[in-house]
């Protein structure tokens, strides 16, 4: 990985402003330099006599990410738990599903971009004290009540209220964040040290506070539009998610076109970027997070739904309680193969990640987009884990299976070509074009988008799909996973044993440059 400049962080960019120079710069007299004296004087004084109170934000970092994956995630248990009649699935459940699903994808990704918000803002506040991390707990407290409001928004889909309800909850996580910072920037001993030894700190402040308000500037005008025109007010609240993308485009492509605007040398270089990508561990971190609590919800589902009723198995079942469970072995077969499913999509997420060197912005916006249909993985349980009515009604379920399973993976998929893009800064060397990993790191990304794919062209093509032969062919992916390693292992070696019969033995100098470019189309043996 390449070293890190002064005033760069780890991100792919820069995150504190670089030490000023130029007219800018204050003089020995500014009372902005004077904050930043840390001597013998009272304030010197003060601060250490403060930071001495202080401790790392390490395990209250940890335990906020922990906490705001958990909260993104349950975010789809209004969707799972929607009872849908046999009317219902044939006349409108694309329909039904579709809107709820979009609303949800919608708040995910808005929760996503609070968690980003949050972890940036304490990369400026680099210490704690009692008062700040009771003030981050208001903030959490407030990030939790995010899924009722979400529940209301599913459940009354034709009244404001939810919507409104859910904009006052993001403009209050602002104004928590708000008061982080001003806590912050009144005691400097809880900044990060750059940010301290900066003779320009009321202007940082202000930068900051202008990034994270941005957000509940957005909700309070769908609040307000949520009053007569709440329509309006989804298209607003999804602007919270791709106008910064939408930003970095344009800015991309007005340099292209115009050329990259030099900075005036009495400006102050503000780098701090709340949409900037985030440090791969923080990624894998808050990725493993929304896994492993689909998975929980999985398991839960089987605790809540499938325990036979004392009762029913004294009567029914003259209490064999092997046979009153044996009526749940669908359920079963599902949740074995919904786990399969999410275990090997964090396993081919943890394989991309291990060869990522850093990660862009794009690659960031599809790894959000990819959690968010990896936290669709429960609806895809409840759908094929129903007792099946008719034929019809099962090929609708397993299509809805297929596309969530299909979404996840091909983001997945297209994290990695985006970062083929750039791949001298953004992978390791196996994994790029001619690397030895690079063949099997395109058959791993591409097994479950293409099998998803053939699957739902087979509940088309097919009048009848049983749901236990999907589930059995989802338990059975790990097999594939081994025998594609296998086939790509034997595929190479043959290709390199055909290239070496084919290349004679002592090629002409005129035709080095092409067997060269021949020899990068394999990848070299690890």
């Amino acid at each position: 990985m390449k070293a890190t400049h002064r005033g760069e962080s780890a991100l792919g960019g820069q995150l504190l402003p670089p030490p000023a120079s130029g007219p800018i710069m204050s003089g020995p007299g500014t009372p902005e330099q004077t904050l930043d004296v840390q001597g013998d004087g009272p304030l010197g004084r003060r601060d250490k006599d403060a930071g001495e109170e202080t401790q790392s934000s390490h395990r209250m970092l940890s335990f906020s990410d922990a906490l705001l994956s958990i909260i993104a995630t349950v975010m789809i248990l209004p969707v799972t738990h929607t009872e849908i009649s046999p009317e219902q699935f044939d006349k409108s459940i694309q329909k039904l599903l579709a809107t709820r699903i979009a609303v949800y994808l919608m708040t995910f990704l808005i929760v996503t971009e609070a968690w980003a918000a949050h972890t940036r803002l304490f990369q400026a506040v680099g210490k704690t004290d009692d008062t700040l991390a009771l003030l981050n707990l208001a903030c959490m407290m407030t990030i939790t009540f995010l899924p009722y409001t979400f529940s209301l928004m599913v459940t009354f889909p034709d009244v404001p209220l939810g919507i409104f309800l859910f904009c006052m909850c993001v403009i209050a996580i602002g104004a928590v964040q708000a008061l982080i910072v001003g806590y912050a920037f009144h005691f400097p001993h809880l900044l990060s040290p750059q940010i301290q030894r900066s003779a320009h700190r009321a202007l940082h402040r202000q930068h900051i506070l202008g990034i994270v308000f941005r957000g509940p500037a957005l909700c309070f005008m769908a609040a307000i539009f949520s009053l007569f025109f709440f329509p309006m007010s989804y298209l607003l609240m999804a602007t919270v998610v791709f106008l910064p993308h939408v930003s970095k485009a344009t800015s991309w492509c007005r340099d292209r076109l115009m050329g990259r605007r030099e900075t005036p040398a009495h400006s102050v270089p503000f780098t701090f970027d709340l949409h900037q990508p985030l440090s791969k561990e923080r990624v894998e971190a808050f990725s493993d997070g929304v896994y492993a609590i689909v998975a929980t919800l999985l398991i839960l589902d089987i605790c809540e739904d499938n325990v036979p009723d004392p009762k029913d198995v004294r009567e029914q079942f003259h209490g064999s309680l092997v046979a009153a469970l044996s009526v749940y072995g669908p359920r079963f077969l599902a949740y074995f193969g919904s786990f399969t499913t999410v275990g090997l999509l964090w396993f081919a997420h943890h394989s991309l990640f291990l060869h990522v060197r850093r990660a862009t912005l794009p690659m960031g916006l599809l790894n959000t987009l990819s959690l968010a249909f990896v936290g669709g993985l429960p609806l895809a349980y409840q759908q094929t884990a129903a007792f099946a009515r008719q034929p019809h009604d099962e090929l609708e379920r397993v299509r809805v299976s297929c596309a969530i399973i299909f979404l996840a993976s091909i983001f997945q998929f297209a994290i990695w070509t985006t970062a083929l893009l750039q791949e001298a800064d953004t992978l390791q060397p196996s994994v790029r074009f001619g690397g030895c990993e690079h063949a099997f790191m395109f058959a791993k990304l591409a097994l479950y988008p293409c099998a998803s794919l053939l699957a739902f062209a087979s509940t088309c093509l097919l009048s009848r799909f049983s749901t236990a032969i999907f589930h059995l062919t989802q338990i059975a992916v790990p097999f594939a996973f081994l025998l594609l390693r296998l086939l790509v292992r034997l595929t190479l070696a043959g290709l390199r044993g055909l290239r070496g019969l084919a290349q004679p033995a002592e090629p002409l100098p005129s035709h080095a440059g092409e067997a060269d470019a021949q020899s990068q189309l394999l990848p070299a043996p690890c």
